[in-house]
């Protein structure tokens, strides 16, 4: 039996006083991969808002990487974080600092002391990107797909059960987004990381066909349950 890292049951996600999902119930499991699509506006960036702790869950259950969402609070989310990754379309790199101390700014954030480890860490990330040789670069001299590698390594660093990518290949040509995908499914499979992608790209679904999560109208459609 695959160990459960999200469970979300009878779920009601809002955003403000607006009832954005209405009964969400699926489990996601260790090492799988989950695509999450919908048209925009239809609730995909909510949930994810939701499984990261920035929206508040107000109703129903949700269990993330062990955490209980409903007693989440300002004080516990970074422990929470601690234990997933998040992927963004635009990076969110600090420009002012290389990659290598992006990295290192994460580790000491969430808590890490030891130098020798943070420099083990980082190098040890930045290989499973594909990026070894390039921790001195700042953001601004790198294409957008190394940008991204650099964005899903940090999402890396605490060793996380889970990754939320929120359309990490919006911004990327075809051939770029076809590397970021096959990085995921690699980091997925080797590492047993569960990952929910959000994405509206129909030719990155259609090349890496994997169980879909569909919003619309109000609902969250299970692929694993039903055709979505």
């Amino acid at each position: 039996m695959s160990e459960i890292v999200v469970s979300v049951r009878n779920a009601n996600i809002y955003q403000g006083s607006s009832l954005i999902l209405q009964d969400v119930n699926f489990t996601v499991s260790r090492g799988e991969f989950v695509f999450l699509v919908g048209k925009t506006g239809t609730g995909k960036s909510s949930l994810l808002k939701t499984l990261y702790g920035e929206l508040q869950l107000k109703e129903g259950d949700a269990e993330v990487a062990g955490y209980n969402l409903k007693e989440m609070t300002w004080k516990k989310v970074p422990f929470l974080r601690r234990n997933l990754g998040v992927v963004f379309q635009d990076f969110q790199l600090l420009t002012d600092r290389n990659v290598h101390e992006n990295l290192r700014f994460v580790l000491k954030a969430t808590g890490w002391k030891d130098e020798k480890l943070i420099e083990e860490k980082i190098n040890d990330v930045l290989d499973k990107v594909g990026l070894k040789s390039k921790g001195f670069k700042m953001p601004f001299e790198m294409s957008g797909g190394e940008q991204q590698r650099v964005d899903i390594a940090r999402a890396l660093l605490n060793s996380p059960k889970l990754i939320l990518a929120d359309e990490p290949t919006g911004n990327l040509d075809p051939e770029t987004s076809d590397e970021i995908m096959q990085l995921l499914i690699r980091i997925c499979k080797d590492y047993g990381t569960a990952i929910i992608m959000a994405t509206h790209d129909f030719m990155v679904i259609s090349k890496n066909p994997s169980r879909m999560l569909k919003t619309e109208r109000g609902k969250v459609y299970d692929s694993a349950v039903v055709e979505v």
